[in-house]
């Protein structure tokens, strides 16, 4: 007989795999935007990378080269004083036995959707100490910005694309990340010639293909407005690929039989720790003060 929920109280590592780990990359939507993955078994992760840059000069023949020593820098990611993402949730037996759905497939469905939208608004958000909780794209310190002051206009998204050329940023991997609210305002945008057109068109040999500038946008609500008299708006210009996440590779999924038993019930408990920071801040472009 195959080994299942019904028969097992803690799932595998193979089945929390496939249930949780590999659905949950392409639920994410922070995850499934190509940041790069390190798996860890629980310690802390340090991701080295370049410090200042040297100097290197024109020197003539027979003469001495100046010497320039090399800086390096590193990123450490999910200490051990780093929270994890936990959910329990209940449910009766009658449930578990009358589900028209397999419970396996309703398991799967439930914590991907419930740990991806943690996740996401976490790492979309604009808290987070690093220490305790991982910090949000928002609140990543060295980042650019670009201060709209205003209404979210074409000629602000070209600001930021200006300021990741002058960073070096490779603008082949550069994506849009906004609200609805923001992306929606910016479709609405006509020609100023009369002709009442829009001036940003869909690609019509792509479906529910979104871009701005040629870069694609991550339409998503977990983007948070900033608190304040009156709130206002984000959004960002990101290179996914030069932002690290460490990920914990002994997640928990555990059937819990009977400490509901009294009433009936069981309960699945999840555990898992992730933590994200940017290795390059300087590939990432955040818009402030979006008038709402």
């Amino acid at each position: 007989m195959a080994v299942s929920v019904s028969t097992a109280g803690e799932l595998t590592a193979e089945q929390v795999q496939h249930i949780l780990v590999k659905p949950l990359e392409a639920k994410s939507v922070f995850l499934a935007a190509g940041p790069r993955i390190f798996d860890t078994n629980g310690s802390p992760v340090r991701i080295p990378k370049g410090g200042a840059p040297t100097t290197p000069t024109f020197v003539g023949e027979n003469t001495l080269i100046p010497e320039q020593d090399a800086t390096f820098d590193e990123v450490e990611l999910l200490p051990s004083t780093m929270k994890s993402v936990k959910v329990l949730t209940r449910y009766s037996n009658e449930l578990a036995r009358q589900s028209v759905v397999s419970l396996d497939a309703a398991l799967r469905d439930r914590l991907v959707t419930d740990v991806a939208a943690t996740l996401d608004t976490q790492f979309l958000g604009s808290t987070g100490d690093g220490i305790a909780t991982p910090t949000g794209l928002f609140a990543y310190a060295g980042v650019q910005n670009v201060a709209v002051a205003g209404a979210l206009g074409l000629d602000h998204l070209l600001d930021a694309w200006g300021k990741a050329l002058s960073a070096n940023v490779d603008t082949s991997a550069l994506k849009w990340v906004m609200t609805p609210r923001e992306f929606i305002k910016l479709r609405k945008v006509k020609q100023a010639t009369g002709s009442n057109q829009y001036v940003l068109t869909p690609d019509a040999t792509q479906d529910g293909v979104f871009r701005l500038f040629g870069s694609p946008v991550i339409v998503t609500g977990r983007v948070p407005d900033a608190a304040g008299t009156p709130n206002t708006g984000r959004a960002a210009l990101v290179d996914f690929s030069q932002i690290a996440v460490a990920r914990d590779l002994a997640p928990s999924v555990k059937i819990l039989t009977e400490r509901y038993a009294d009433y009936d019930q069981q309960a699945i408990r999840v555990i898992a720790r992730y933590d994200a920071k940017p290795i390059n801040p300087q590939a990432i472009v955040t818009l402030s003060g979006i008038t709402l």
